[in-house]
């Protein structure tokens, strides 16, 4: 197809994407049945993977539950079964191991079947400066917030691919999208999981496997006690999460096959504004809305 032709092509396509864009403003899209789907969740054993366990069991699913603390995913896996769950299975897992999230995956394919829903949300943060972080947490940080990412792909992306059916969560953050003062850590290796996760999802639908989704979620901070003590410069603009609002919002997405998950809603036009405005104007937007006070978030390794 010449320049002309393909050229006409993306602008009768982009109309359209935007016409159907704006009709499900109105209209919302059909939810898809997830009922014995196979969802696996990691960091699972508290916070928003514990309030995603609830939110899918009551949707028909068979839940795994991946997470390094035994008594959690015991907790989260009752209060799953509470909120309709037929079945639940739970792994110790430590998703900075490449070896173990290989050897449990093998487990699961063998004990529960194979993935199709699988959500990344297993995440630390350490809330030091750069400078002050030991290189020990630094890499923690980044082998739990990526490189696990990467790990659970190449164990059950293949049975995605087979089928040309399933579904790729990534629980990223707006600190993947615009650097934050004191989470360098941090932001380095959320922008990874936005990347990756968009990668990826470009791959699929390059190699014709439309039938796997992809849905990247970046929300601001959450109330889940991983980022105890942060702050919000203007509570109406950039509110504290609440746990249990995201949670639903994930479930949604997931249902509706939506791409991305900005919360709150303001978050699309931060973005937007700061890949277009000039450094200096950036800057001072950054310092405006709070994100180049030092976000004093935590002393400790936390996780969600």
């Amino acid at each position: 197809m010449n320049f002309f032709l393909e050229t006409i092509q993306v602008f009768l396509l982009s109309i359209w994407y935007n016409v159907e864009s704006f009709i499900h403003l109105f209209v919302p899209k059909k939810k898809k049945n997830i009922a014995g789907e196979v969802v696996l969740i990691t960091g699972a054993g508290s916070g928003i993977g514990r309030l995603m366990a609830q939110e899918f069991a009551a949707l028909g699913p068979v839940l795994v539950l991946w997470d390094i603390n035994q008594e959690g995913m015991k907790e989260t896996a009752r209060l799953a079964k509470n909120s309709g769950a037929s079945r639940v299975h739970y792994y110790l897992c430590d998703c900075s191991d490449k070896n173990e999230v290989y050897r449990v995956a093998d487990q699961v394919k063998r004990e529960v079947g194979d993935v199709s829903i699988l959500v990344n949300n297993a995440g630390i943060v350490t809330g030091k400066k750069f400078m002050d972080a030991p290189d020990s947490l630094i890499e923690k940080t980044m082998e739990v917030n990526i490189m696990a990412h990467f790990w659970t792909y190449k164990a059950f992306l293949p049975a995605m691919l087979a089928n040309n059916h399933g579904h790729l969560v990534s629980i990223a953050s707006s600190a993947g999208l615009i650097g934050v003062n004191g989470l360098a850590d941090y932001c380095a290796s959320k922008f990874a999981a936005v990347g990756f996760a968009e990668s990826v999802g470009l791959e699929l639908l390059a190699s014709g496997k439309d039938g796997i989704k992809t849905t990247i979620v970046c929300p601001y901070f959450i109330n889940t006690g991983m980022f105890d003590g942060c702050q919000t410069k203007w509570p109406r603009l950039m509110p504290i999460l609440k746990p249990d609002f995201v949670a639903k919002k994930i479930i949604n997405a997931v249902l509706t096959d939506q791409v991305y998950v900005l919360l709150p809603k303001s978050m699309y036009f931060i973005a937007a504004l700061k890949n277009v405005l000039q450094w200096k104007v950036a800057s001072l937007l950054g310092s405006y809305l709070g994100l180049s006070v030092k976000v004093d978030c935590s002393t400790n390794l936390r996780q969600q």
